[in-house]
């Protein structure tokens, strides 16, 4: 978590140190112990930065000064001699510039005074565009674009950004037992960090299986990850990558419930053990129910969000490792309701976008770059930082620029030459060409986004331009789509040729954005989300969203049953952690429970399915925005709402986190309490009788509910019946 500071801390061009440190975390994938780098695009910092500050002494002051690269320092103008490491500055009206430059990690410094201390009200440039003419005349550098430093938690001057790492700390396997010639340890369950050997002796390798699961590790033929050490009189060689292991451990991090090791020559691997990394992080939201396996969804959700949230929100931490943006987009939606950790959503949103020239959509998918777009606009509703806003929105810009540019002629957006249009992963061929009617939803949503953002940035202009490109497409979509035989909106258009496939995406999104009336909604409910014959969705990815759509509608009775078939059909098999997808036809086609292995399955490999994968926490989102009930209505909290909804519990409670503290909320069938830290929020509730409460005054709506005004720091409690 990013921790406020008064005193100084280290600073960087915003952006750098968040690309510089997803580089390095992107490459850490191995295929089988063989090296494997994203296939898109990969930026770095700037190497060369100025930081300045403006400043008023009443006395003379001395700052120090560190940095990471060789640099020069100006005092008004005027180069100091070398590369001092403290200087003092007159009482009086001054500029201190500071340029550095670092080709290996991000340039950055750490300045430190009795009033002068480096943080974001620095201002940062990569190009000063100052230079001297024959005259000694210096340049204009009006149009030298200045940006707010960028920080996170190195507020000591030892605490040098480039050696950053996750904290960590050692456990033991619960069991270990022989299993065909070699030995299977058990971590309890799914787990993340670098294995461990204490007391390693004689000559020969040593084979190191991992699994999610016991099939996996004790196949050494097809497990997705591994690793292999040579052992000569008990030193220790590292062969994935090829260094000495000096410190006991491995060097490359590993996700994995069970090892399996088999060793040749004289090798005795010793003591196996691990070093679990994780980043620390305080578990805000919380909730409780009658209905204990409701309660084993939502601790399964929060481990899974905690293996995945690490120095960025990543996917799934076996395989990949990699930040997508539209598994981030969910990770983010559940973290509010969670962790309410901002500095890693900004830190994520920050690597994914990269930098300019734009060459491709984000992680090269279409549908990946309207979620980075819309997750920064319902970033700021759940926080209210504009200072965020303000950083990121040149790159939102000329991102959705990009889009604009690859617009056909009705508007809309097609998948072209080098784009990936992903949507899901289906259980049936689904056709991807043309305009999708989902990625013309995203789209508008996007274009929605920029419009909120360009008001915060006082670019008026633009944000007409997006308002009225939104308010076009919005119209189309329904006027091209919709098909009123089956009330759905069809799946595409290609070559001006409608579709006859009905798919559930585009129908769930546009009632999650109210694109479609209210009738229409219902419609869709009947056609699509309650059809069979509608191809089914597997992933947790796009269950997400539909089981959001379902809540939406008010459906939460029927959410809580799908939610116990499928994220409890994961838990039923004994995961710890929930996976990239379930498919509960596999276990209705087996009678009621197919073996494990028969689930494993994927990308065509045997194990290639990941057990931890963060879009499957999506339960922490729905419980606590749809039956705990609350959400932000004004950006921060300023405003919120809560609308509880029990479905088939009997009770609940839980805490919904704000940027300052909490919503807390507990509900049975006869009575609602409420307690807020922040903001002025309405409860909205339905009783079958005339509802009190010990404050406030109790209203009725014109669709037949009850609010009440909350106001922070109060206790209420209301009488009602369910």
């Amino acid at each position: 978590m990013e921790q406020k500071t008064l005193g100084a801390t280290w600073i960087w061009y915003p952006g750098d140190f968040e690309i510089w440190l997803g580089n390095i975390m992107n490459s850490r994938r191995t295929e089988r112990g063989t090296f494997f780098p994203p296939f898109w695009k990969m930026d770095s910092h700037y190497v060369t930065v100025e930081f300045s500050r403006q400043i008023d002494l009443k006395e003379n002051e001395t700052i120090t000064i560190k940095a990471e690269g060789r640099y020069n320092v100006k005092l008004d103008g005027s180069l100091i001699f070398g590369q001092p490491t403290a200087v003092t500055i007159p009482a009086g009206h001054h500029k201190i510039n500071i340029k550095v430059w670092n080709q290996a990690t991000p340039p950055t410094i750490f300045v430190d005074g009795k009033t002068i201390k480096s943080d974001s009200s620095w201002l940062v440039t990569n190009e000063d565009k100052e230079w001297i003419d024959e005259s000694g005349k210096a340049s204009d550098t009006s149009t030298s674009v200045y940006m707010n430093a960028g920080y996170w938690n190195f507020n000591s001057p030892d605490a040098l950004p480039s050696h950053f790492s996750l904290p960590t700390k050692q456990e033991k396997p619960v069991s270990c037992e022989q299993v065909d010639g070699g030995t299977l340890y058990d971590f309890d369950r799914e787990t993340f960090g670098y294995l461990t050997f204490k007391g390693v002796k004689g000559n020969g390798t040593i084979h190191i299986y991992y699994g999610e699961s016991a099939e996996e590790a004790t196949d050494p033929d097809h497990c997705e990850t591994l690793d292999k050490l040579a052992v000569a009189d008990s030193t220790v060689t590292d062969l994935t990558t090829g260094s000495i292991i000096k410190d006991e451990r491995l060097h490359n991090s590993k996700a994995f419930r069970y090892v399996f090791i088999k060793t040749e020559g004289t090798v005795d691997a010793g003591e196996v053990g691990m070093l679990y990394e994780y980043l620390p992080e305080e578990e805000r939201g919380t909730f409780k129910c009658n209905d204990e396996l409701i309660n084993k969804m939502w601790q399964t959700g929060v481990y899974t969000l905690q293996l995945t949230a690490r120095e960025f929100f990543i996917d799934g931490i076996k395989r990949d490792r990699w930040t997508w943006s539209g598994d981030a987009s969910q990770s983010y939606l559940m973290n509010y309701y969670l962790f309410f950790d901002s500095p890693t959503v900004k830190r994520t949103m920050r690597q994914l976008r990269g930098k300019d020239p734009i060459t491709s959509h984000i992680n090269t998918i279409m549908d990946y770059t309207f979620y980075w777009l819309i997750s920064v606009g319902d970033y700021y509703l759940y926080t209210g930082d504009t200072a965020f806003v303000r950083e990121i929105y040149p790159r939102m810009k000329s991102l959705m620029d990009y889009c604009i540019s690859r617009t056909d002629k009705e508007g809309m957006m097609q998948g072209l030459a080098g784009d990936w249009v992903f949507v899901d992963w289906s259980p049936e061929k689904m056709d991807k060409h043309g305009e999708l009617s989902f990625e013309q939803i995203l789209f508008c949503r996007s274009l929605e986004a920029m419009a909120t953002c360009a008001h915060i940035n006082d670019d008026e202009t633009a944000a007409e331009e997006y308002q009225a490109k939104a308010k076009k497409l919005r119209k189309a979509i329904p006027t091209l789509f919709w098909d009123d035989s089956r009330k759905a909106l069809i799946h595409n258009i290609v070559d001006g040729k409608k579709s006859d496939a009905i798919t559930r995406y585009s129908n769930i999104f546009a009632i999650l954005f109210d694109y479609l009336d209210h009738q229409k909604q219902e419609e869709i409910a009947k056609s699509v989300l309650h059809n069979d014959s509608i191809m089914r969705i597997t992933t947790p990815y796009m269950r997400f969203y539909e089981m959001e759509a379902m809540c939406k509608l008010g459906e939460q009775s029927q959410v809580l049953k799908e939610m116990k078939d499928y994220w409890g059909g994961m838990l039923s098999h004994g995961a710890t952690t929930f996976w990239e997808a379930y498919d509960a036809k596999i276990d209705a086609d087996a009678g009621g429970k197919a073996p494990l292995r028969d689930h494993l399955c994927m990308y065509g490999r045997p194990y290639g399915k990941s057990l931890c994968h963060a879009w499957g926490a999506s339960p922490i989102y729905l419980l606590g925005k749809y039956f705990i009930g609350v959400k932000p209505t004004k950006p921060g909290y300023s405003a919120w709402e809560a609308r509880p909804e029990l479905g088939t519990l009997d009770w609940m409670e839980g805490n919904v986190p704000t940027p300052n503290g909490k919503i807390h909320i507990y509900v049975d069938k006869n009575t609602i309490k409420v307690n807020a830290d922040e903001g002025e929020g309405t409860l909205i509730f339905s009783s079958n009788g005339e509802p009190k409460a010990n404050h406030g005054a109790i209203t009725s709506t014109p669709d037949g509910h009850y609010k009440l005004t909350i106001e922070p720091n109060i206790d209420y409690e209301i009488s009602y019946n369910k």
